[in-house]
């Protein structure tokens, strides 16, 4: 069994994550399966850290993942705050980027303020090219994320009666769906803050200002917020006592 297939086996009997694949009346292969491996990926690349084969195999529940993680970071401890530091960073990007005051710059500061619609997707380009990694903060429309996904299911259930009209449904439905988010002009988050605190999760090391330093003490909580964010749970029920099996 490989370790995105450990992985996602594990989080299929999180009792978070099964009560939420219950409401949805979705299988647990059906939600789990993509999302977990994207949320593998996800921390392996912000703490620069992989998995080896069996290596998550004994991993009972969330807190002792957390520690598994925390201590395969193999960096020196420091106790100043990431979260802090991608602020300052992002501030810095949007001021040399857009030519704005970083004093006029806050965490409440909406998006909307200083990316105005007509030049927006230019306007972030300079800011990711500035920090050099990407932001992610674009997407489409709920409606055309939500159509497309309409497409999806009637593909999927065409294939059964018609194959070769479900198939390019499928592959008609799943390139729109890519063009979709690469052209995408609404936010996925609302302020200065919530793009810091975005960038402290899915890239911790690089917005910190020694990257051959963490901070032992944020990395449960930047993994609770991966995974509540990934797999749309509720931070409540993720507790370090959920088990995994």
């Amino acid at each position: 069994m490989t370790v995105e297939q450990q992985f996602i086996t594990a989080l299929a009997k999180l009792p978070a994550v099964t009560s939420y694949v219950m409401k949805q009346n979705f299988t647990p292969y059906e939600i789990d399966s993509e999302d977990s491996s994207y949320l593998l990926d996800k921390i392996e690349h912000s703490f620069d850290i992989q998995f080896g084969a069996t290596e998550l195999a004994y991993i009972s529940n969330f807190g002792e993942l957390c520690d598994h993680i925390t201590n395969k970071i193999q960096l020196d401890n420091s106790t100043d705050c990431t979260t802090q530091q991608a602020f300052y960073r992002l501030r810095t990007s949007i001021s040399k980027s857009l030519q704005l005051d970083n004093k006029t710059i806050s965490t409440n500061t909406l998006l909307s303020e200083i990316l105005p619609r007509h030049n927006r997707k230019s306007k972030t380009s300079k800011i990711e090219k500035d920090l050099g990694f990407k932001l992610s903060i674009l997407r489409p429309p709920h409606w055309v994320t939500g159509l497309l996904s309409i497409f999806i299911v009637a593909s999927l259930i065409g294939l059964f009666f018609v194959s070769l009209i479900g198939f390019i449904g499928l592959v008609f439905s799943f390139t729109c769906l890519k063009i979709a988010n690469k052209i995408g002009n609404e936010f996925s988050v609302r302020t200065v803050g919530d793009v810091a605190e975005k960038m402290s999760r899915e890239n911790y090391l690089k917005v910190r200002r020694n990257s051959m330093t963490y901070n032992r003490n944020e990395i449960e909580k930047i993994l609770s917020d991966l995974f509540c964010n990934e797999l749309y749970i509720e931070k409540t029920k993720l507790t370090r006592e959920a088990k995994f099996s």
